[in-house]
């Protein structure tokens, strides 16, 4: 794979290949509907593929510094942990524990040490917000937040710097607003095989 600057198109036209973003009628986990969907996973699987696109991540980045990188599970350890594997730092994940998102598995956070939180797709960055959080509780320092895809369209605050791989506006709807369901398409719910008619 070429060490060249992916476009746009590009970065699209991997996510198409390897069926991680999708096309048709979903239900979104905000119980919204929408004509798209991301599964980073699906690309994620394939290490040099997410080598390339964390390469293309970390070159919009300061680095400098970074002595952590962590990302809520469980969209976020793939992503964590091959951006820390380039950044030569270590990787953690956070979890949620009681509905709460927090750190286990014996993994720790030094006070003062300058950490990248990390997520594959982030819409309304809630889990992202989360893990900020305990990385601020531990005493971390949030240098900043990348992610694969940005779904806002770069409307999301979270309060740092926001670097994605990929930004793009992925139109949701109400159900009763829902044009999809007007037409009669079938709605997926993504990662079950169920189909709501």
């Amino acid at each position: 794979m070429s060490q060249e600057e992916l476009s746009r198109e590009e970065i699209l036209t991997l996510f198409t290949k390897y069926q991680a973003l999708k096309e048709g009628h979903f239900l979104l986990t905000s119980g919204r509907h929408s004509n798209r969907y991301l599964q980073c996973a699906l690309i994620l699987q394939y290490p040099a593929v997410a080598e390339k696109l964390c390469k293309q991540l970390i070159k919009k980045i300061d680095i400098q510094g970074i002595e952590v990188v962590i990302g809520p599970a469980i969209g976020g350890i793939t992503l964590a942990y091959e951006m820390a594997r380039q950044l030569g730092t270590i990787a953690l994940f956070a979890e949620r524990e009681d509905k709460v998102m927090t750190l286990r598995r014996g993994f720790s956070i030094e006070k003062g040490a300058k950490v990248l939180v990390v997520e594959d797709v982030i819409t309304t960055g809630g889990s992202v917000k989360e893990t900020i959080k305990v990385v601020e509780e531990r005493g971390g320092e949030v240098v900043g937040v990348a992610s694969l895809v940005d779904r806002s369209g770069g409307k999301v605050d979270l309060g740092y710097s926001l670097y994605s791989a990929l930004q793009m506006e992925v139109v949701s709807y109400s159900a009763e607003e829902c044009p999809l369901c007007k037409e009669g398409l079938p709605l997926v719910k993504p990662g079950s095989r169920k189909i709501r008619g």
